[in-house]
């Protein structure tokens, strides 16, 4: 069975979704299409990154990942297939493959643009799919493009380390308003040591100084921290949205100021 997943800055009701499906299966009619999002913000990157590096490794060996998000960055363009630990992305030049994170790509390739282009503005449908469907039909990453050393790498934001203090900024905002940094499990405790901790959210207005294990063990409408499925500290209000309710955002800063010893 064959796997190729679609995530893009579209939404449900652009005609790109279905015209995309179409072609894909006209071409390889054997293959089964996931749809990872179609609610990246426009030409999000970052948050497309987010999203496709934390669910493609549930994915089994061969899966193709094609990144329909910001697919122009620039007129002369090039397209990229990329293979990472057995699975394959697809993608624009635009420093997505950056954003995967470690391990870095093992090859990348540079895919060719046809003489007789379909559709100039939609080359997720004309140099894309033709690649996906190639790999599938078997050939192999070598027979499909051009290898390349050089193309564009996106650096993920990091959190900042002075003295007992973590600075984090919120990455992403799921669809319950939670707000995930990216203040991982591993950083925090390699730097608090079990010590005692303040989480300040935005301000000092707003402070946290316990994790939670799971989302219940705090009162319905009270904020709370915990480590998420990914290991990323999350900022969440029970059957609440701490986004909405503490006007967060992709980019709000979040402190954790750990008691000197």
């Amino acid at each position: 069975m064959h796997f190729i997943t679609i995530t893009s800055d579209w939404r449900k009701q652009d005609f790109y979704i279905g015209a995309l499906e179409g072609s894909i299966l006209s071409t390889c009619p054997e293959v089964t299409i996931i749809h990872l999002s179609h609610s990246v913000k426009p030409y999000n990157t970052a948050e497309a990154g987010f999203i496709v590096r934390n669910a493609s490794p549930k994915f089994p060996a061969g899966t193709i990942h094609l990144m329909a998000v910001n697919t122009q960055p620039a007129p002369d363009c090039q397209h990229l297939l990329a293979r990472v630990k057995d699975q394959y992305f697809i993608t624009a030049d635009n420093g997505f493959l950056g954003l995967l994170g470690d391990p870095e790509p093992e090859e990348v390739f540079r895919l060719p643009v046809p003489s007789e282009r379909s559709s100039a503005s939609f080359p997720v449908l004309d140099i894309m799919v033709p690649a996906a469907c190639s790999l599938i039909q078997g050939k192999k990453p070598a027979e499909i493009g051009t290898p390349v050393k050089d193309y564009n790498k996106q650096i993920p934001l990091r959190a900042t380390l002075e003295n007992d203090t973590i600075t984090g900024t919120v990455i992403y905002i799921d669809s319950y308003g939670n707000a995930i940094t990216n203040i991982s499990s591993e950083l925090f405790h390699r730097i608090g040591q079990s010590r005692p901790f303040e989480i300040y959210v935005q301000s000092k207005h707003y402070k946290i100084d316990t994790l939670n294990t799971h989302y219940a063990e705090t009162t319905a409408g009270d904020l709370l921290a915990l480590f998420n499925s990914v290991n990323l500290l999350e900022i969440a209000i029970r059957n609440g949205s701490a986004s909405g309710l503490l006007n967060l955002n992709t980019g709000s800063t979040i402190r954790v100021e750990f008691k000197k010893k």
